[in-house]
């Protein structure tokens, strides 16, 4: 059984999301973005993902640290969906195959 506190956290979460995501089409529904800000926001979802993601990159685990590597050899060649899935599976792999 999930606690309330849990509970709460994620639907505090899930709401800011939306609101950070409705109130930011509200606010720029009706401008025309320049280049350079079109390429900060089109980068924004990678470093934020990079961001949650880059502290297991020094943990010392070994079928972390594999893990990257491959991933990173993986980002090459596949466009940002199939790379998640990748990361996803190789990393759940290896910790099962190589336990800490």
């Amino acid at each position: 059984m999930i606690d309330v506190a849990t509970l709460v956290t994620i639907v505090g979460m899930a709401v800011v999301t939306y609101l950070t995501r409705a109130l930011g089409f509200l606010l720029l529904r009706n401008r025309t973005l320049g280049p350079q800000l079109t390429q900060v926001l089109n980068a924004a979802p990678g470093c934020v993902l990079i961001a949650v993601i880059a502290p297991k990159f020094v943990s010392g685990h070994p079928a972390d640290l594999i893990a990257l590597g491959l991933t990173v050899y993986a980002a090459a060649r596949f466009s940002l969906l199939p790379l998640v899935v990748f990361a996803i599976v190789v990393t759940g792999l290896l910790r099962v195959l190589l336990p800490a």
